[in-house]
C-alpha cells in the first residue's frame, strides 16, 4: 500500500530516523530545517534548545495545530548549532530572506535590524538607537535584532554609564543627577570609552557588573518594578553583546566549508550576511578539491556543525 506515491513502510522509516536525529542534536541554540522523501525543504526554524524544540514537533504541538500536516512528511532533519540565540535568529532571518519553505509564513522574521550609536561630541553626548547605518561623526555598532531589546540594551547603558549628563545645555533634573553621581564634562571620554569597550567585547562586564549592583540594590530597598526593568535590561545587553558573527555590517562575500565523517557543509556569506546553507555526503579529497578556503575566525564553526551533519544522517 502507498500513501503520498510512498509506500506506508517507507513513510515510517523516514519518520523514525527524523525521531532518532532530533533526540541527537545539542541543547544549545542554533536553526534547524526538515526535509521530506524527496530532499525539498519543508521548514526553517530557530530555537534556544535545539534537542527541546525539534523533538516538540512530534509530540503536542498545542498552538501549532497547522504544522500537523507537515509533520507527517518530515524525513530528514539538519541543523546549525550556532554561539547564541541571537545568532541563530540572524541565521533563521537570512536564510528564510533567501527562500521562504513552504511550511513558513513569516520572510526574515518579525524583528527589526536596530543599531546603537555612541555620540561623544560635547553638544550632543549620549546613546541613541537607529534603524540606519550612518555613523558620521559618531561610533555605531550592530545590527542587532529587535527593537526592544536595543531600547532596553540602550537604556541599560545609560544607567551604568550616563554618558548623556555630559553634554552642554543639561536641564535643571539632569545637572541634578549628573552632580549626584559626580559627572562633569571631563567624564565624557572615559564613559564614551566605557560604553565602546562593552559593545565591541572588550570589556562588557563592567556594564553588567554596574547593572547587577543597581538591581540588587532596588531589590534591598523592596522596589522590585526598578528591579525587574534593571534585570530586563541586563538580559538585553546579554542580547547585544553575545556572539553574532552571521550578519556583520560592512563584510564581505566568502564560503565557509567544513568536513567531517563523510559529510561537508558549506555557508555561503554575501555582503556580511551568512545566508546560504548546504550539506552532502562526500570523501575528504573530494571536500578539498572543491577549492574552498574557510577563514581561520570560521574553522571551528564549520567543523563543529560538519560533524552534527554528520550524526544526524547517520541517527
Amino acid at each position: 500500500m502507498q500513501v503520498g506515491g510512498l509506500p506506508i513502510h517507507a513513510r515510517a522509516s523516514d519518520e523514525s530516523q527524523a525521531v532518532r536525529a532530533a533526540a541527537r542534536l545539542p541543547r544549545e541554540p542554533g536553526v534547524y530545517r526538515f526535509r521530506d522523501p524527496r530532499g525539498h525543504v519543508l521548514y526553517v526554524g530557530r530555537a534556544t534548545d535545539l534537542r527541546s524544540r525539534v523533538r516538540s514537533y512530534w509530540g503536542d504541538l498545542g498552538d501549532r495545530p497547522h504544522l500537523r500536516g507537515m509533520v507527517r512528511r518530515i524525513a530528514r532533519v539538519e541543523a546549525v548549532a550556532c554561539g547564541s540565540v541571537h545568532e541563530a535568529a540572524w541565521l533563521e532571518r537570512n536564510l528564510l530572506e533567501a527562500a521562504m519553505p513552504r511550511w513558513n509564513r513569516t520572510p526574515g522574521g518579525t524583528e527589526s535590524p536596530m543599531y546603537i550609536v555612541v555620540d561623544p561630541r560635547p553638544r550632543t553626548a549620549g546613546l541613541r538607537t537607529s534603524h540606519a547605518a550612518r555613523f558620521d561623526g559618531v561610533v555605531g555598532f550592530g545590527p542587532y535584532l529587535g527593537w526592544a531589546r536595543t531600547r532596553q540594551a540602550v537604556s541599560g547603558l545609560h544607567r551604568a554609564f550616563p554618558l548623556a549628563y555630559t553634554r552642554e545645555r543639561l536641564t535643571g533634573s539632569e545637572r541634578d543627577l549628573a552632580a549626584r553621581r559626580g559627572i562633569g564634562p571631563s567624564s565624557r571620554e572615559p564613559l564614551a570609552a566605557a560604553v565602546i569597550a562593552t559593545l565591541d567585547g572588550t570589556n562588557a562586564g563592567a556594564a553588567r557588573e554596574a547593572l547587577t549592583v543597581a538591581r540588587d540594590q532596588a531589590a534591598m530597598v523592596l522596589n522590585f518594578e526598578l528591579a525587574g526593568r534593571i534585570q530586563e535590561e541586563l538580559s538585553a545587553l546579554d542580547w547585544v553583546t553575545s556572539v553574532q558573527r552571521v550578519t556583520v555590517e560592512g563584510g564581505g562575500d566568502h564560503e565557509v566549508r567544513g568536513w567531517a565523517d563523510g559529510f561537508a557543509v558549506t555557508f555561503t556569506i554575501r555582503g556580511g550576511r551568512l545566508n546560504g546553507w548546504r550539506q552532502r555526503e562526500c570523501d575528504r579529497p573530494a571536500a578539498v578539491a572543491a577549492g574552498v578556503v574557510t577563514p581561520s575566525g570560521w574553522a571551528e564553526f564549520a567543523r563543529r556543525n560538519a560533524e552534527l551533519a554528520a550524526a544526524l544522517a547517520r541517527a
